[in-house]
């Protein structure tokens, strides 16, 4: 039988409504990343973890604004408001969120240079998290994916399990998008589906 991990992707205090970088409705989601965790083996979750000098903090360009696009290191950067920044407050797992069963916690976006949406590598895909090698040597096949944002950092995450070949799953009731232009989220689920992934739900899931 093939192995399944759950990854729970930034289920960070920034990114929930009143955080610096809130997600709307994100609080929704408590119920179903708890309870869910009961109907896998390998539970691991990610968090983001800037520096304060990190290159997507618009506070670090000064003449830009929030939501700028800029050049960083040849690749394209949205400028964001500072959010889950080390050993913050902000960058705690959400106290709503049950953490006694994740078994790693893989960190994101630690290098000032390179913003990381994806939980494998950065965006420039020099450094890796560690998570592809921790799953592959736990024999996991399938992964299973929600959390937050589903057209950033889940969206990315998905791409990239793809390609390094898990059978990936967008638990799609689990996930919440930021939307920043109309129809991104949309976008992102039609892209994940064309790039191989299986959308589906909790539903299918727990029984």
């Amino acid at each position: 039988m093939n192995k399944k991990a759950l990854i729970l992707v930034d289920l960070q205090n920034d990114f929930f409504p009143g955080g610096t970088l809130g997600v709307p409705k994100a609080d929704e989601i408590f119920p179903l990343a708890n309870d869910i965790q009961n109907y896998f083996e390998l539970i691991v979750a990610t968090k983001d973890w800037h520096p304060l000098n990190h290159g997507s903090f618009a506070s670090n360009h000064p003449g830009h604004k929030l939501y700028d696009v800029v050049d960083l290191k040849g690749i394209s950067q949205v400028l964001w408001p500072n959010h889950c920044v080390q050993k913050t407050k902000g960058a705690e797992f959400n106290s709503k969120l049950k953490t006694d069963k994740i078994q790693q916690v893989f960190y994101k976006g630690t290098d000032p240079d390179y913003d990381s949406y994806s939980t494998f590598f950065d965006n420039a895909h020099i450094k890796q998290t560690g998570m592809e090698k921790y799953l592959k040597d736990q024999g996991i096949k399938d992964v299973y994916i929600m959390g937050l944002a589903t057209d950033y950092c889940v969206f990315y995450s998905v791409l990239d399990a793809i390609k390094l070949g898990f059978n990936t799953y967008v638990i799609l009731d689990g996930c919440y998008g930021i939307n920043k232009a109309p129809g991104d989220v949309d976008r992102a689920i039609e892209s994940m589906k064309k790039a191989g992934a299986v959308i589906t739900d909790s539903k299918n899931l727990m029984h």
